[in-house]
């Protein structure tokens, strides 16, 4: 007898369904799981919902295990968290991260999923993608301890990134938005708040997370003589203008991105993508981190959720999609 799961679909640009999809038998080296949890990333993921991945990025914006093609119909996520049903013995019965879409349950190689340690909690392991991010920034920014940095965009990567941060010794750490219900999660992970008005200047370091051209242009004005912006953002089909006349020469400003989509070369001789993922799971033990999680809503829901979300209503962090066999 076949089985079967249901994965959500987007169906067209601002339209998705939940679709049956069939589940074949895990072949050796494979394992079936069972999904609790998944996490829609509020930055990507609602702009493949609203079609604007530009066409001469589908090849780099294709997730590992994406079905389908941009605009749609796709089969599109990477924050998945279930537990083993069947498979190798060391895995059996374990609750694990992978990167894969919004499914009930999927078959995939066993060396895509990676354990989830006994001290996080499921219900925030969907974090880690974000988290593995983060840690891929500061491996390209490398900040120094006394460091002033700032982190322009209180979103799930800027709020991740400013929670790591919080763990550098003698950093002076300022978490920057407009929005100030942001203050609240600003003071759970233990950094400062601010205004993009008020944000403290002289910043040694400032990391780019609003995908905003305003809050880039802010992001260059805060920095000291020879600082550096950390850029996170993308814009996907957006053209976004960069201030580079006035001080920006004189001053020696550096603007330089980073992207989850390779090792930074500043670890990439000695970590490979599971060591990152690994060290992304560990650092969720931090229990400041369920600030990231900001709303919820059933498997069954996501069709109706999704389009409110890529709108921006309710504004948020990472929205956590339950599963029927769902625990935390």
């Amino acid at each position: 007898m076949t089985r079967s799961a249901r994965a959500f679909w987007l169906r067209a640009p601002g339209h998705g369904e939940i679709r049956d999809t069939p589940l074949p038998a895990p072949g050796d080296g494979e394992v079936l799981v069972r999904t609790l949890f998944s996490g829609v990333s509020r930055g990507t993921e609602t702009l493949v919902f609203r079609g604007g991945v530009p066409e001469s990025q589908y090849a780099a914006m294709r997730a590992p295990f994406q079905d389908g093609e941009f605009p749609g119909p796709v089969k599109y996520g990477y924050l998945n968290v279930g537990r083993v049903e069947e498979g190798p013995a060391r895995l059996l019965g374990r609750t694990v991260f992978c990167l894969y879409p919004h499914q009930t349950r999927y078959v995939v190689p066993a060396d895509a999923v990676t354990p989830v340690p006994d001290d996080v909690p499921a219900a925030r392991a969907v974090l880690a993608g974000t988290v593995e991010t983060a840690v891929n920034a500061l491996w390209d920014a490398a900040p120094l301890v006394g460091d002033r940095i700032a982190v322009v965009g209180a979103g799930m990567v800027g709020c991740s990134v400013a929670a790591l941060l919080a763990r550098f010794p003698g950093v002076r750490v300022q978490l920057v938005d407009p929005e100030p219900a942001r203050a609240e999660v600003a003071a759970a992970l233990g950094v400062g708040f601010a205004h993009p008005e008020e944000a403290a200047g002289e910043c040694d370091l400032v990391v780019h997370a609003s995908a905003t051209e305003a809050g880039l242009a802010r992001s260059l004005e805060l920095l000291a003589p020879e600082g550096t912006v950390l850029e996170l953002s993308w814009y996907g089909d957006r053209r976004i203008s960069l201030p580079l006349g006035e001080a920006f020469h004189s001053r020696r400003l550096v603007v330089r991105s980073s992207q989850v989509g390779a090792v930074s070369p500043a670890r990439r001789s000695r970590r490979t993508y599971a060591d990152r993922l690994a060290l992304a799971l560990e650092l969720l033990a931090a229990p400041a981190l369920d600030a990231l999680i900001s709303g919820e809503c059933a498997f069954e829901e996501l069709p109706r959720t999704l389009p409110a979300i890529a709108a921006g209503a309710p504004p948020g962090l990472c929205h956590r999609v339950r599963y029927d066999s769902g625990e935390a």
